[in-house]
């Protein structure tokens, strides 16, 4: 017993002696920058002009082919989406195989197969590569543009910008795109529901002769495959592609602000706002100042939880949950952007502390400790990038597209850490340009223009729609007061007389969600009695009733009897035509101007109900009819677009309707409307 003491007092003797003399009060120097042996790569070149490069990886059997044109792509003027939907259509069929047989052949081996404007990416096990490159390159080679297939993408495009034009990041990326490139600009175009309507399949067939040539493009394959079975698999596969010229298409850098440009754009009944500083950079692959800007930009709100956007928006301010920036190269011109999601109350204070940001970096020295932490997360990310042999794959494409050096990523991170302070500084000098950029906001407009005219020297604040369009705001005539809308409104659909003949309406809705068909049908009787079920597959998987007095609702997660509020929403819900009833009820109605609603100027009238809920409805200013109602939900902001109108027995209803609920995106038919049937009490009991 007494040798171990000893030794064990021996251990902490000398454990005190060297603590004694280490001064924990400075931290240690780092190290050198580590060796970083990125792993060999073979290229070699076809005689139609493809290059090949070829990363050997034997670790698991799978290779992936990843073909990428280097090609600048064209304007698109009034058809804004043809490339991009040709690239989708590239694998929508060819003159050897339908799309379903594409699809059953990639999916009978495990495989997958996406195709894109710039190209297609394929991945499979290697034992199954013959057969998907022989897949691959029937799809490159012999596409067939089917007409059907381009009808069901524009469809589908055009109910992604119905969704979109309800999210204010979308609708942010749109205005500050437009601002920062202009909208003649291939980066600045925006698709819209018109310039889609004249995207052609011969659109689509010019993009793709025109672009896909093998002189112009790059082939990077992955995997368990030998270069020699590469060279043999890609002669065979690809060798009988055809080169040939491409457009060049050269267009003028993006002109540069004198003063910061201050734009809004709405989100109707949004609490909170997305706010942007953005503008162009003159940042391109592989350039001198590429690892200094990347440093400068981790430091400012690169991702990390310690940059000082993220630290002063959240965890000082707490405006947000999150604040970040990223600085974009690009072959012809990059971009930087500041942004984050904040209290409508904050949105410009949040903007104000960006800006601060981005000012301090230019006129400050970073201290040590930010640098070297900064140096330590890249020097990390980039470590554990190389696990993935994309990576490598990733790099030897752009060594050999961009024409950097052949060691120029071996020597990343030794370049990362001999970045000093100054040229922290520097970059951010060249590359932050606060007093040039676009300062944006999007959400409450009522709420917010006033708060945004303080970041602009002339004051001027410009309001614009998701399509990035100037908002021309036309003054209501004092004559005209929301009451006298509502009552056109009436007027419009039949009449005040016609609409209170109805005793009972039965409206079956027809919609799908998540590609299963679902069948709505409503029940509504005077004075306020509504029933409505959702069915499936022939069940009902939902139900709401209202009796007049009590309600409740019943669904897959059970039973629920309505009170207080919910109960007061669904008395409210249940009017046949709400409209008829406002001042009795006691409806507060307020007049906020004239707004464009799909090409129709609408009057927006503010609706508060007695049970507290608002919305803004928007009437027609020709017509009367109601195009749109942005209502508050106690599951969300629900946006609703009326049209198609038909005449059933002397009243108009709408027998189109999409609807925007978060993310989800609805298109509801009206099957049938039918007026004073009779409808019995019984279907209105709630037990």
């Amino acid at each position: 017993m007494k040798r171990y003491f000893s030794i064990a007092v021996l251990f902490l003797l000398m454990v005190s002696t060297v603590s004694a003399q280490l001064d924990r009060t400075t931290p240690p120097e780092p190290g050198p920058a580590p060796e970083v042996k990125i792993g060999d790569y073979k290229t070699f070149t076809l005689s139609n002009g493809l290059t090949v490069i070829v990363v050997e990886n034997h670790k698991a059997p799978v290779v992936s082919y990843s073909l990428t044109l280097d090609v600048t792509l064209p304007r698109e003027d009034n058809a804004v989406g043809y490339v991009q939907v040709a690239g989708e259509l590239l694998r929508a069929g060819t003159t050897n195989r339908t799309k379903a047989e594409i699809d059953e052949a990639v999916d009978f081996i495990g495989a997958t197969l996406q195709t894109h404007s710039k190209g297609i990416y394929a991945r499979s096990l290697s034992k199954h590569n013959e057969l998907l490159l022989e897949i691959m390159s029937d799809v490159l080679l012999n596409p067939t543009f089917p007409q059907e297939e381009l009808d069901k993408l524009v469809t589908q495009y055009k109910t992604a910008i119905q969704a979109n034009k309800e999210e204010s990041r979308a609708i942010a990326e749109n205005v500050a795109g437009a601002l920062v490139y202009g909208k003649d600009d291939p980066y600045g175009e925006i698709v819209t529901e018109n310039t889609l309507d004249n995207v052609t399949v011969e659109l689509c067939k010019n993009y793709y002769t025109s672009y896909f040539r093998p002189n112009e493009a790059y082939l990077v394959i992955v995997g368990d495959i030998s270069v020699k079975d590469a060279k043999r698999q890609v002669r065979k596969y690809f060798g009988d592609w055809e080169e040939g010229s491409v457009p060049q298409n050269l267009f003028p850098y993006p002109a540069c602000y004198e003063q910061p440009q201050v734009a809004i754009a709405n989100k109707e009944g949004a609490n909170q706002s997305t706010v942007m500083v953005t503008h162009e950079a003159m940042l391109t692959p592989g350039h001198p100042d590429a690892i200094k800007a990347r440093v400068m930009n981790q430091i400012l709100g690169g991702g990390s939880f310690n940059a000082r956007l993220f630290q002063n928006l959240r965890e000082d301010k707490g405006f947000t949950y999150g604040a970040y920036s990223s600085l974009e190269s690009d072959e012809r011109v990059g971009r930087f952007t500041a942004a984050a999601e904040v209290r409508t109350s904050v949105t410009d204070s949040a903007l104000t502390e960006i800006l601060k940001e981005m000012e301090r970096i230019r006129s400050e020295p970073v201290s040590d400790e930010e640098l070297q932490l900064v140096k330590n997360v890249i020097s990390g990310e980039f470590g554990r990038s190389l696990e993935d042999p994309q990576t490598v794959a990733r790099f030897a494409l752009n060594i050999e597209r961009y024409g950097l050096p052949k060691d120029y990523y071996e020597t990343y991170l030794q370049k990362v850490e001999s970045v000093t302070k100054d040229d922290v500084r520097e970059a951010a000098l060249k590359y932050l340009k606060p007093g040039q950029a676009v300062i944006l906001a999007v959400g409450n407009v009522s709420a917010i223009e006033e708060k945004m005219k303080k970041f602009s020297p002339s004051q001027k604040v410009t309001q614009y729609d998701y399509y990035g369009n100037v908002v021309e705001k036309k003054a209501v005539s004092g004559d005209i007061k929301a009451s006298e809308v509502i009552e056109k409104y009436i007027d419009a659909i039949g009449g005040s007389e016609a609409l209170t003949e109805v005793d009972d309406l039965k409206m079956v809705m027809e919609m799908e969600v998540q590609g299963m068909a679902l069948q709505v049908n409503l029940f509504q009787k005077r004075p306020d009695k509504l029933y409505q079920e959702t069915v499936m597959n022939g069940n009902v998987v939902s139900k709401q009733v209202f009796d007049g007095e009590k309600g409740k609702m019943q669904s897959p997660m059970g039973d629920q009897v309505l009170e207080g509020e919910a109960l007061t929403q669904m008395k409210e819900s249940a009017k046949i035509f709400p409209e008829l009833t406002y001042v009795k009820d006691g409806v507060k109605l307020k007049m906020k101007g004239i707004e464009n609603v799909d090409g129709k100027e609408t009057y927006k009238i503010v609706v508060t109900k007695p049970s507290g809920t608002e919305s803004s409805v928007f009437y027609g200013v020709e017509d009367g009819l109601k195009y749109k109602e942005v209502a508050q939900t106690p599951q969300g902001t629900v946006s609703t677009t009326f049209a198609d109108y038909e005449d059933v027995e002397g009243i108009l209803f709408p027998m189109t309707m999409k609807q925007v609920m978060g993310p989800q995106n609805f298109d509801i038919q009206i099957q049938s409307v039918e007026l004073n049937t009779g409808i019995e009490d019984s279907r209105f009991e709630v037990n």
